[in-house]
């Protein structure tokens, strides 16, 4: 094997997009926040501690963290990583521990603060798949290994995501670990045999859950409910329409002070459409794709196949959850109920992406010798 040593610094253009991504991020979730200030009587100190001091602080400090741990260490460990996420997970059904909200138990809550475990999952199953697969590269050609490692990998954190229910954070996982596999070298065949699973497992789950058939429903007639099921997406329109081409301004969104659901979560896309019209929705939108762009450069550097598919899976678990929130918003794909990173509330994700973006500057300073 190649030995590995450090380069002299890490990737800056990765690192000042990320300072740029979080920048706008924060700049237009202050924007959105006015709206929740007027409906809930939230302060400036709510904002600060939630997004900014739990999120932007405790996630940089993590980026640090994970920017000079040894990345052995991730690989050897792995599967404790991959066990414990999952474990960690669980607690959300434990009473007293764990939050519901909206029919959903997704959250663990300690007192004045709340954390979604399954960003833990996400992170966890990325690591482990990217340390399993090299064990397999010369026979990950093959259907049996191909379909049989990816199940056998997504069968635990697709149980736990499917009891909470988080079939959105299913769906990005599930992405992610269909690009390792690729990346893995697998054919391109395994990958059409997975995406016709996980179409007949959405047809399932439409069959079984209530709550995924009126999203199926209200995904391809959209007017449809219009005071229920399609309120969300009606007035995200509505909201993306009256921003036109360079939008109403900076805080000046009508929709957010009343009618649009998260205005600082799930639907914030909307609000940036709403102030900053076509123009501010397209520069977040190139400003992700560059990320992205720059992330798999990172990953086609690697030294060796683990740190590249790790690297891989890092870059398209954020940029998918990312594209994924906006399609939502935009109509393209059904509502999925995941943050857009860096610019929605959300300081688990938030966290966790910053955590992330530590091990791919990590990755982006190793080179062959």
């Amino acid at each position: 094997m190649p030995s590995l040593k450090k380069e002299l610094s890490i990737d800056k253009v990765f690192l000042g997009l990320t300072v740029l991504l979080a920048s706008v991020g924060l700049f237009v979730f202050t924007s959105a926040s006015f709206g929740l200030f007027a409906r809930k009587g939230l302060s400036l100190k709510d904002l600060f501690f939630d997004q900014v001091g739990l999120g932007f602080l405790l996630g940089i400090v993590l980026l640090i963290v994970m920017l000079n741990v040894p990345l052995k260490l991730l690989r050897t460990y792995a599967l404790h990583i991959f066990i414990g996420s999952a474990l960690l997970t669980l607690l959300v059904f434990v009473p007293g521990i764990g939050a519901e909200h909206g029919g959903a138990k997704r959250w663990l809550w300690f007192k004045t603060a709340s954390f979604q475990p399954s960003e833990a999952l996400k992170l966890g199953t990325v690591i482990y798949f990217a340390a399993l697969l090299p064990l397999f590269k010369d026979r990950i050609k093959t259907i049996k290994y191909a379909i049989g490692i990816f199940l056998g990998v997504i069968a635990m954190p697709a149980v736990i995501l499917l009891a909470q229910p988080d079939n959105g954070t299913l769906a990005v996982l599930f992405a992610t670990m269909c690009a390792m596999l690729l990346s893995s070298g697998a054919k391109l065949r395994h990958f059409f045999i997975l995406v016709v699973i996980g179409v007949f497992s959405v047809g399932a789950l439409t069959l079984v859950s209530p709550h995924v058939k009126s999203r199926v429903l209200t995904f391809f007639d959209q007017s449809r409910d219009p005071q229920g099921a399609s309120y969300q997406i009606q007035k995200s329109f509505l909201a993306i329409g009256s921003g036109g081409i360079t939008g109403r301004g900076f805080g000046q969104s009508i929709q957010k002070f009343g009618s649009l659901p998260e205005p600082t979560g799930d639907s914030i896309f909307a609000v940036v459409a709403e102030e900053f019209g076509f123009i501010g929705g397209t520069i977040l939108i190139i400003l992700f794709v560059l990320f992205g762009i720059r992330g798999l450069q990172i990953a086609r550097r690697a030294p060796d196949m683990w740190s590249g598919l790790l690297a891989v899976g890092i870059v398209i678990l954020i940029v998918s959850q990312s594209f994924v929130n906006i399609a939502a918003m935009l109509g393209v794909v059904p509502l999925k109920g995941i943050p857009l990173i860096f610019v929605s509330k959300g300081g688990s994700a938030l966290i966790f992406a910053f955590l992330e973006i530590g091990i791919l500057l990590n990755i982006s300073k190793l080179k062959r010798t």
